[in-house]
């Protein structure tokens, strides 16, 4: 017996709230990443870990939050707390291996499509084991044409999420690519969602045990808690919030600072010649 499932039990209110909180992790992580690449190289990877932490928190609670109006009239739902815990982690990890990639070789070439491509694969693996964590008395079914047409949605666009971040012009630039990146989760959730059909064991009768909403509520807490504190942390440093359109992702090299502090004398910007000269230094001619 096919169950009858419904995607929006609560109407456009879940997936606009699962919306924005892909849009925060987004934005709060491919900032990160564009700070990382201003900075020396002893900072970066802490940037670099908190980006991918951030949007890692992000997709995961879009991902519930949208599942809170997911219902199949037959059969109660519940999740297994190891496996969807474990669709964190997952995200956490797959999305940090290609968020370093792109910090490290910059946001170009076989970097960019290799960073995105591992960003992507990490949207979709963390969807599908959180999906493996559902349980009700049923058999999920997927259409395999649908389901590779979202994880080429969530590789597309979170490469191009993170070239945008890797251009470092600004606060506005980054507010751009996050919707990017939301757009990404968001499309790829839904769209493998559009691919699942729910094979029932048995017949029952609409139960009115708890509503997924109150089953997830309790284990969103953490996720949300940390994207408040990484927004903190964003908020209080001017230059993750300002931006500067002349800033440029810096060459390192060992020992030498992302960004040379013009007020010590052995880090000041030289001059051109004929400027010097030009500011009162005389000449042999003139003495």
């Amino acid at each position: 017996m096919q169950g009858t499932v419904d995607g929006f039990s609560y109407g456009l209110v879940t997936p606009l709230v699962a919306y924005l909180m892909a849009c925060l992790g987004g934005a709060l992580g491919l900032r990160c990443t564009t700070r990382a690449l201003l900075v020396a190289q002893p900072s970066r990877p802490a940037w670099l870990a908190l980006g991918a932490a951030a949007i890692g928190s992000g997709i995961w609670t879009m991902h519930f939050v949208a599942m809170m109006g997911f219902t199949v009239r037959q059969a109660p739902i519940h999740y297994d707390k190891p496996t969807t815990f474990a669709s964190l982690g997952l995200a956490v990890v797959m999305v940090g291996v290609g968020i370093f990639i792109v910090g490290y070789k910059g946001a170009r070439g076989t970097a960019l499509f290799t960073g995105g491509t591992i960003t992507g694969l990490g949207i979709a693996s963390m969807h599908y084991l959180g999906m493996a964590g559902m349980r009700l008395n049923g058999k999920l079914e997927y259409n395999t044409l649908t389901v590779g047409a979202s994880v080429v949605i969530a590789m597309v666009a979170a490469t191009a999420a993170l070239w945008a971040a890797g251009q470092v012009r600004g606060f506005l630039w980054s507010v751009g690519a996050s919707l990017v990146m939301g757009l990404a989760v968001s499309g790829m959730h839904y769209t493998g969602m559009a691919a699942l059909t729910v094979h029932l064991h048995g017949t029952s009768a609409p139960t009115s045990g708890a509503s997924p909403a109150e089953l997830l509520w309790p284990m969103l807490v953490g996720p949300l808690a940390f994207l408040l504190i990484a927004a903190v942390v964003v908020m209080f440093d001017p230059l993750m919030v300002m931006g500067n359109p002349d800033w440029t992702p810096v060459q390192q090299k060992p020992g030498v600072p992302a960004h040379p502090d013009v007020h010590h004398p052995a880090q000041r910007p030289l001059r051109p010649v004929h400027q010097v000269a030009r500011r009162g230094s005389r000449t042999p001619q003139n003495r």
